[in-house]
């Protein structure tokens, strides 16, 4: 007598979309935020004006993300429906040549003709517009676009981020603001990088060197326009 075991897989692909815009969010809210910090501190500010633009970063820049991922998304949205809709109509109009189109498309990814003929029409017997919306058009569950679950994302861990660096500054004493910024956010970045490959299933050193050498680069350049700019002024 057989047994029937069900194997049960998790990949880390279904997370890709809160997991990109958690990510990006978190690592500009860290990196934008210190690097203003540390522009303004290397222009001789005083710690009030320090703290003052760390808080406007915080809070304008959740809602830039908010609203910055809210209408990239929307638009990508816009498309997919655009095209189930074209989907559907081309289903009602010529089915016949919508069902060779997906027969196409699995003998090119190696049935034989005739089977993947068979596997189109019970797959069109079923839920034709799914069918062709997910292997023609490429879009499904996993990865389709969700705007207020991107918007949501981005800003809640933009805010996060922003406040690691914002309350180092407020901290720390003045003399050594700057050191004390730099190194904890390198530290941010590189615990940022670890979590997100962790959670994406990729390699952990590259994304940490990945995340920590583009801050630091942001907060160098950052830095040193300031001091020049209050060397000018």
């Amino acid at each position: 007598m057989s047994r029937l075991h069900v194997h049960t897989e998790r990949h880390a692909f279904a997370r890709i979309g809160w997991l990109r815009a958690a990510v990006l969010g978190a690592n500009d809210g860290i990196v934008s935020t210190a690097s203003l910090i540390l522009g303004v501190a290397a222009a001789e500010a005083s710690h009030g004006s320090i703290l003052t633009a760390g808080i406007a970063a915080l809070a304008g820049g959740a809602m830039s993300m908010a609203a910055g991922e809210y209408v990239s998304v929307s638009s990508q949205s816009d498309t997919e429906k655009a095209d189930t809709a074209r989907e559907t109509r081309e289903l009602r109009d010529d089915p016949e040549a919508e069902l060779d189109e997906l027969s196409a498309i699995y003998a090119a990814r190696g049935l034989e003709p005739e089977l993947a003929q068979q596997v189109a029409r019970q797959l069109m017997a079923k839920d034709p517009l799914k069918a062709h919306v997910r292997d023609e058009l490429g879009i499904s569950d996993t990865h389709a676009a969700k705007p207020v679950q991107a918007a949501i994302t981005s800003a809640e861990t933009f805010a996060v981020g922003a406040a690691l660096p914002l309350l180092v500054a407020a901290l720390a004493p003045p003399s050594s603001l700057i050191l004390a910024v730099s190194a904890s956010t390198l530290v941010f970045l590189a615990l940022l990088g670890a979590a997100g490959a962790r959670t994406g299933g990729a390699k952990m050193g590259a994304a940490v060197i990945r995340v920590v050498l583009s801050g630091a680069l942001a907060m160098g350049v950052t830095a040193l326009i300031g001091k020049l700019t209050g060397t000018v002024v």
